[in-house]
């Protein structure tokens, strides 16, 4: 188990890159499944997120609170999203092994906290990806290794913070990344507005 969250890590990382480099020039302000932000609200807020995630492990604080995201962009934004997954990845290796590391939500497992990583990266992708018209789909593979850790977390950061949507009802037939974006409280079929 502890090897599954660090594959998803890297997973969901490539999958937050791959998502930022294809935002077309014009996409920057498009809306976004969250609903109250826009594609570069969302990618400040997945990289203070990661960053937050670890600040524990660093004891480097984000500049800024993750849901109060700027509403701009560095002149660089995938060479900046780059090192901030770069420092995220190297954090959680340097306790790979551990049994417990302290986190925001809690000392956990660093596999599990990788996940955590993980589930909010690939969330925020899969946001950017929608909102700006990409073929970029939440993979079942990815979906599939973030589904335990959503499991544990979800509800737990709904019920002490609030910061997760109700879920959404899905078909018993739901695919393992529907299922996901639904339990997080994500429309699976969401599409900007025509």
């Amino acid at each position: 188990m502890a090897a599954d969250g660090f594959a998803a890590l890297k997973q969901a990382h490539d999958y937050l890159l791959a998502a930022v480099r294809g935002i077309p020039q014009d996409g920057w302000g498009n809306a976004t499944p969250c609903s109250e932000w826009t594609v570069r609200q969302v990618l400040n807020h997945a990289r203070l997120d990661q960053q937050g995630l670890i600040m524990q492990i660093t004891g480097v604080q984000p500049a800024q609170d993750p849901f109060e995201p700027a509403d701009a962009v560095s002149a660089d934004p995938v060479g900046e999203l780059e090192l901030v997954l770069r420092d995220a990845a190297a954090a959680w290796a340097s306790g790979q092994d551990a049994d417990s590391v302290p986190t925001p939500m809690g000392p956990m497992p660093a596999h599990l906290g990788a996940a955590a990583a993980a589930l909010d990266a690939g969330l925020h992708a899969w946001d950017i990806a929608r909102a700006t018209g990409q073929d970029l789909p939440l993979t079942d593979d990815l979906a599939e290794g973030l589904e335990e850790i959503a499991g544990n977390l979800v509800d737990f950061v709904r019920d002490s913070f609030g910061k997760y949507a109700p879920a959404v009802p899905t078909s018993a037939r739901a695919g393992a990344a529907e299922r996901l974006l639904a339990f997080t409280g994500r429309d699976p079929n969401w599409a900007p507005a025509a």
